[in-house]
């Protein structure tokens, strides 16, 4: 019998607050993804580099390591790994904007955002 999820491109949804991250991964599978929630950046960093996700959405303000910080260590994994960062903290758009400045270029999309405009913002990515 065929995988149903075997097609489906794999994101990885990081929030320190694991009920965001869930309610985020029933969304994206309602959507045709095979979405697996994380609560923790170093695990979820573990997991991309024995199973490459396709995509990496992450909170950006998390304790031990910023989304920010994992989405630059992924992206050195896994170089095709598509990432949006999300936050609901006022210091995100700098935290980006240096980001930018060392090279890296990530998406940002602000909390709280309907979850169609976060499937839109995946799919543009």
């Amino acid at each position: 019998m065929e995988n149903p999820f075997e097609s489906r491109p794999r994101v990885f949804v990081i929030d320190d607050e694991l009920d965001i991250a869930k309610l985020l991964v029933v969304i994206l599978q309602m959507n045709l993804f095979d979405a697996i929630p994380y609560s923790d950046p170093l695990i979820a960093l573990n997991a991309a580099k024995a199973t490459p996700p396709d995509y990496l959405i992450s909170d950006i303000v998390m304790p031990g390591m910023s989304g920010i910080e994992l989405a630059i260590a992924v992206q050195r994994e896994v170089p095709k790994c598509k990432v949006l960062l999300f936050s609901g903290q006022i210091g995100a758009s700098e935290l980006i904007a240096a980001a930018i400045e060392q090279g890296h270029s990530f998406e940002l999309v602000q909390k709280p955002i309907h979850p169609t405009r976060m499937v839109e913002a995946i799919r543009k990515l």
